[in-house]
This record gives structure tokens, C-alpha cells and sequence, in this order.
């Protein structure tokens, strides 16, 4: 709503420009008059003292004050109306004539002679005026002056000065404001007269047919609008009177479609009750169905998983035996095929508990070292077979006393960095931890996977997280997988309250970045307590591979050690090392084992040699040992399983405790499967003594059969 009405709106609008001219043009007129008025006074003072300086010369040169004194009184009496004192001042500034003797004189009096301009001067003094002009001797030279007191021509001989009074001027001027504003009024009251005639004409047929739209509005559809108007408001109000009947129109077409449709609804929820029923009872047999195959899919993941355990455990056994070329080839291309489906039926088991909502996370200590560790070494033959590195970075500031579920933790990262091997041909593979927030009792972590593989292109990554697909078609049949591994990951970080995301471009790597919560175990001891054992040691670090180095070296920044960093062993200085950390490439094709001048020229520039192999490497490590090598340990090198390799080099020289024989060791091996039970005793016959006991799964003992092996 506005803030005026249309008829104020017009009353100012007709009103305010009249006002604004009238005051313009009288405020001119009268500021006219008013100094119209004024310069008259001043000219008629001026028509009197200048023929009065003239008319002054004369007798002042022959000293005639009595003709002056009448002159100045006659033009005193004729001027009485404006003039208040007429003044003739002699060129000394003494009252040589005067008008008016009750005056003060002093107001006529200049204070400087010098100062008397040429012409008529004018001061302004309240309702006072003095007019002075000098008199000027022009009459006679010097030779001809009569006597001792004539002045010389052209000299002053004094000045005249005249009061006026401007009362009477004051009162026209008065009389000019007084008319000027009566013709004002008068102007706004006829402006005032055609304005009410106006909005009388305009604004009262406006309020009708506001009147009128809004009955209409309110549903009285049968308003019209009456009465004679004039112009556009005619054609306005025929306007709305055919709007009012079309409305009519619609309003009775429009009531009964309502009632079609109210028919055609009625009948519509009829048949949406009954199909509603029907939905409800196919959604219990959905669920039944869900129910079912949930149930089914944890059993028959159970029972596949049973054999496969013994065909796979039985053929890395007879891999170690002596096979031909074609049969361990053959052997081996089994072994690959079960893991692949034991890795499939552990994705469909997990995905299967995680859409049940049945996975449970435990919550115990564990070192998240050791475990970040455990995952590296398990998927580190993979990444070495395909000539890739893998680093391994965690922050200082990490602690490694937490509280969680470290299976999960690790299928996560089996899942991620598995995902990074299979789709980098070359170039490496960076996990890094970061600590994002940490208080007494919780801490955030972000750990992130980042690969130089084939990327994923923007199209594809919309279907990265959804069940049984992949980002490329092709993807399946090049490197397998059912595409549930990043859903299973998705699922778990979500449920450990964390999340997950990544940035990719194609044929430029990915990043991907997961954010978990886990709680603290203040009662569990800190690595610092390991690092106190270690001395401040020289350890000379040779590794070729930049980014391994890089984070090797952050690595051991928290120990006590002295790293120094070589590119190769030609690098190595003169000097001796009490310990050498060599790092060997795994994109070279490796011999055997080290030819012995390699190590002969290690071993002479370090007293204790260690080597970081590929993982293929590690069969020739007891070799390697027994040629000189001080400690070998498979890449990527991590604190968990280098410190305890420091410990045993002596670096702090501790007691030599006594070894005791070791005891014989019987144990009994449980399980409802002959075949595990065959695989258990196959493994352990040359270690222990093993009394295997097959059960139902009602784990009673009522029908059992032992077996032992020595």
C-alpha cells in the first residue's frame, strides 16, 4: 500500500508548482522593487548634495557662510520628507554649515578627509543613509586669488554631507511584500478551485473502480462498474466490466471442471487404495525376498569361502614342491583364479552385511603404524611385480596409540591403494596421513592415496561410487573386480563418521583422500619410548627414486639418526659410516642375488650394511645375510620394521641374555572342514605337534575325528 492517495498525490502535485512559481516571481518583484526603491533615495540625495557642492564653491572660496546657510535651508525644507540634516564640512573637517543643529554630527563627519572618494560616496547606518561628495575649488588660478586665504583650483575646500531617512522608503517596500503575498494566495486558491474540480472529475470514478475490483476480488463476481466518466476512464471501466463477465465465464466453466474432477478423483483414490494394498503386500515379500537373499548370500559367501581356504592353502603348498614348468604354471594360474573369486565372494559378503545394515565395527586398541604397515607389505608384491614404488608419509604429530576396528581400517586401504596399483603402469603410489584435528580423547585423521596412473575423466566419475559398475566398460575385462570395492569403502568410512572424496583428471593420476575419527588409548605406551634406545648415528640413505627418498627422509626425522642422502653409491664420499640404508630399484630387472663386489664395496664404506629389496628379493635375504649384509627388509621402508632391525645392530649395546631351550609345543586345531583341518597339519608337521579335531558347527563334540601329526 502507498503511503499517499492518489488525490493527495494530484493535490500536491498541482498545488506545488503554482507555490513554487508564485514565490519565485514575487521573491523576484519584490527583491526588484525593494532596490529600486532604495537607488531612488540614493539618486535624490545625490541630485542634492551634487548641485550643492557646485553651488558651495563659491561663497567657500570668498568665505560667504550666510548665502551657503540659506542655501542649504531652502533645500533642507523642500527635501524634508527624506532629508534629516544637510552639513557642509570645510577642509579642515570643521562644521562650516548645517541644516539641522539637534543632529549628531558626529554621523556626518568623516573620520579621514584623505580617504574622500571623487564623486558621490554612501554609508548605510540602520535605517540611516549618508551621502558625501567632496567640493572642489575650479574657479580661479593662484595669480588671481584676491587674498592670503583663497585655495589654489582644483583643491578640496571640504565636502558636503547628507543625512536621509529611509523610514518611508521601509513602508512601500512593506507594501510591495503585502501585495506580492496577497497575489500569491490568490493564485493558490484558484489553483486550489481547478485541482478539487480535477480529482473530482479523476480521482472519485478511480475510487468506484477500485470499489468495484475489489468486490470482484473478493468472489462478488456479478459487480460492475456505473456512472458516466470521461475519456480513458471510460474506456477503463468498459475494460473492467468485460473482465468481470469473462471471469464469470470462467469462474462457472472453471466450477465444473471441479466437479469432474472431483468425480475422477474419487474414483482415482479407489483405485490407488487398492493398489496400495497390493504395494504393501509386495513390499513385505520384497523384504521377505531381501531377507532371503541376504541370508543366503552370508551362507553360500561362508560356504565358498570354506573350500576355496584349502584350494587355495593346498596349491601355495604344492608350489613348494618340485613341479615342472607347465604344472607351476599351472598351479599358479590357480591360485590366481581363487583369490580372485575369494576376493569377489569378500566383496558381495561385505556389500551384502552393509545394505543389511548388519556390519558391526569393532572397537579395540591397535598401533596404527603397525597397521598402515601390515597393509603396505600385503600389497606391496603386486606393486613391485608392475615396476611401481610405493611411499608411505605420516605427520609427526599422528599418534599411534588408537582406538578402532583395524580390519576395516585395512580393507579400506586395501581397497584404495589396490585400486592405485591396478590402474598405474608406471610411476609410484603415495599414501600419506595427516592429522586434521586432534583433543585428549579423539582424532581426526585424513589419509590420502595419490597415483600417476590413467585418471578418471569427468564423465566417468559420476559412476565411481555406485554398485557393480566401473568408470570405463573395458575396465572389467582388463584388470577384473564386480566394481563394489570403492562402494564398500564409501560404506564403511560413513560408517566409521568419516567421509570420503578425490580429484582426478585423465592421464594425469588421482588423489584419493578419506577422513576418519578414531579415539585415543591413553593407557597404551608412545613411540618416543622406542626412539630413546637409538643414538645419534651417521646413516648414510642411497636411494635413486626421488619421492622415496623424500619420504624415507621425513620418516627418520624423528628419530635420533643422522640421515644423509645419496642418489647412488658413486655419490658416497670417502668417509666411513657406522650405518648404510641402500634402496634398491624396483623397475630394474634384479639378478638373483647382489654380485659380491657390490657388497664387498658397500660393506667397505659402512660397518653395518642394510638393504631395502623389492619384495621378489626377500627369498635371497637369509643369502644376502650370510654374505655380510647386516639386515634386509622388503620396500616400502617403514619405522615399524626398521626399528626393531636398529635395536638388533647393537645401537644400544645391550646385555647379552641367556637363550632357553625351547619346549615342545602341542596344539589342537578345531574346524567342521577336513580339508582345513588336512591344510593346518600340512603347514605346521614340521613345527609342532597338532591335534586337529573336526566338529559340527553345533560345536559339540559328539561326532568327531582326530588326527595328529608329529
Amino acid at each position: 500500500m502507498t503511503k499517499y492517495s492518489l488525490r493527495a498525490r494530484m493535490m500536491i502535485l498541482i498545488l506545488a508548482p503554482t507555490l513554487m512559481i508564485g514565490l519565485l516571481l514575487s521573491t523576484f518583484f519584490v527583491v526588484h522593487r525593494y532596490n529600486e526603491l532604495q537607488h531612488q533615495v540614493q539618486d535624490a540625495g545625490a541630485n542634492i548634495i551634487e548641485p550643492l557642492a557646485v553651488s558651495s564653491e563659491y561663497s567657500m572660496t570668498w568665505h560667504n557662510r550666510d548665502a551657503i546657510r540659506e542655501l542649504v535651508s531652502l533645500l533642507h525644507r523642500r527635501h524634508s520628507d527624506i532629508v534629516r540634516a544637510i552639513t557642509i564640512f570645510d577642509n579642515n573637517n570643521h562644521t562650516y554649515v548645517t541644516s539641522n543643529n539637534n543632529q549628531n554630527l558626529a554621523l556626518l563627519q568623516k573620520d579621514d578627509i584623505s580617504t574622500l572618494q571623487d564623486g558621490v560616496s554612501m554609508e548605510r547606518h540602520g535605517n540611516l543613509m549618508v551621502l558625501r561628495t567632496p567640493i572642489i575649488s575650479e574657479r580661479y588660478s593662484v595669480d588671481e586669488l584676491p587674498g592670503e586665504d583663497a585655495k589654489p583650483a582644483g583643491n578640496p575646500l571640504g565636502y558636503v554631507a547628507i543625512e536621509l531617512d529611509l523610514q518611508s522608503v521601509r513602508l512601500e517596500q512593506y507594501k510591495e511584500v503585502f501585495v506580492a503575498t496577497l497575489l500569491l494566495l490568490f493564485c493558490l486558491c484558484i489553483a486550489m478551485l481547478f485541482a478539487y474540480r480535477l480529482m473530482r472529475d479523476v480521482t472519485g470514478p478511480i475510487r468506484n473502480m477500485v470499489s468495484t475490483v475489489d468486490r470482484i476480488r473478493r468472489g462478488q463476481l456479478d459487480s460492475r462498474v456505473d456512472g458516466y466518466m470521461l475519456g480513458e476512464l471510460s474506456i477503463l471501466k468498459n475494460g473492467i466490466n468485460a473482465m468481470a463477465m469473462s471471469l464469470t465465464a470462467y469462474h462457472e466453466e472453471m466450477q465444473q471442471n471441479i466437479d469432474q474432477a472431483t468425480y475422477d478423483l474419487r474414483e482415482t483414490l479407489e483405485q490407488l487404495e487398492i493398489q496400495n494394498v497390493e504395494l504393501d503386500l509386495a513390499k513385505k515379500r520384497a523384504q521377505e525376498a531381501a531377507r532371503i537373499k541376504s541370508e543366503f548370500l552370508a551362507n553360500m559367501s561362508h560356504e565358498l569361502r570354506t573350500p576355496l581356504n584349502g584350494v587355495i592353502g593346498f596349491t601355495r603348498q604344492m608350489l613348494k614342491t618340485g613341479l615342472s614348468t607347465n604344472q607351476r604354471d599351472y598351479m599358479s594360474t590357480i591360485e590366481r583364479s581363487a583369490n580372485n573369486l575369494l576376493s569377489i565372494i569378500n566383496d558381495v559378503l561385505d556389500f551384502s552385511k552393509l545394505e543389511a545394515g548388519k556390519l558391526v565395527l569393532e572397537s579395540i586398541p591397535f598401533p596404527l603404524r603397525a597397521t598402515l604397515d601390515e597393509t603396505l607389505v600385503l600389497l606391496a608384491p603386486s606393486a613391485h611385480d608392475k615396476g611401481l614404488e610405493i611411499t608411505v608419509c605420516l605427520e609427526k604429530q599422528v599418534p599411534d596409540n588408537v582406538i578402532g576396528d583395524p580390519l576395516r581400517l585395512q580393507q579400506i586401504l586395501i581397497n584404495l591403494i589396490g585400486n592405485a596399483i591396478k590402474f598405474t603402469e608406471r610411476g609410484h603410489i603415495d599414501l600419506r596421513v595427516e592429522l586434521r584435528s586432534l583433543n585428549a580423547t579423539r582424532v581426526e585423521l585424513e589419509i590420502q592415496v595419490h597415483d600417476t596412473g590413467i585418471g578418471i575423466s569427468e564423465q566417468q566419475q559420476s559412476q565411481l561410487f555406485q554398485a557393480f559398475r566401473q568408470a570405463d566398460a573395458s575396465i572389467t575385462r582388463r584388470h577384473g573386480g564386480t566394481g563394489l570395492g570403492l562402494v564398500i569403502t564409501q560404506k564403511l568410512v560413513q560408517e566409521m563418521g568419516g567421509e570420503i572424496a578425490f580429484h582426478s583428471r585423465q592421464d594425469h593420476g588421482s588423489t584419493f583422500w578419506v577422513h576418519v575419527h578414531l579415539d585415543l588409548n591413553p593407557n597404551a605406551p608412545a613411540i618416543p619410548r622406542v626412539l630413546d634406545d637409538l643414538h645419534a648415528t651417521q646413516l648414510a640413505y642411497i636411494e635413486p627414486h626421488p619421492a622415496v627418498a623424500k619420504a624415507v627422509q621425513e620418516m627418520l626425522s624423528i628419530t635420533p639418526l643422522q640421515v644423509q642422502h645419496y642418489a647412488s653409491i658413486d655419490d658416497l664420499p670417502a668417509t666411513r659410516f657406522p650405518l648404510l640404508l641402500l634402496g634398491l630399484p624396483v623397475n630394474d630387472p634384479h639378478p638373483a642375488t647382489l654380485p659380491d663386489a657390490l657388497i664387498t664395496r658397500l660393506r667397505s664404506h659402512a660397518d653395518s650394511v642394510l638393504l631395502a629389496l623389492p619384495s621378489e628379493m626377500m627369498l635371497f635375504a637369509d643369502d644376502l645375510r650370510a654374505r655380510g649384509i647386516a639386515g634386509c627388509l622388503a620396500k616400502p621402508v617403514s619405522l615399524t620394521r626398521l626399528l626393531p632391525m636398529l635395536l638388533d645392530l647393537n645401537m644400544r649395546h645391550p646385555a647379552t641374555l641367556p637363550r632357553s631351550a625351547r619346549q615342545p609345543l602341542t596344539v589342537m586345531a578345531v574346524d567342521d572342514n577336513p580339508a582345513n583341518l588336512k591344510l593346518i597339519g600340512a603347514c605346521w608337521r614340521s613345527r609342532c605337534r597338532i591335534l586337529c579335531c573336526a566338529i559340527t558347527r553345533s560345536r559339540r563334540f559328539a561326532k568327531r575325528g582326530c588326527i595328529s601329526w608329529m
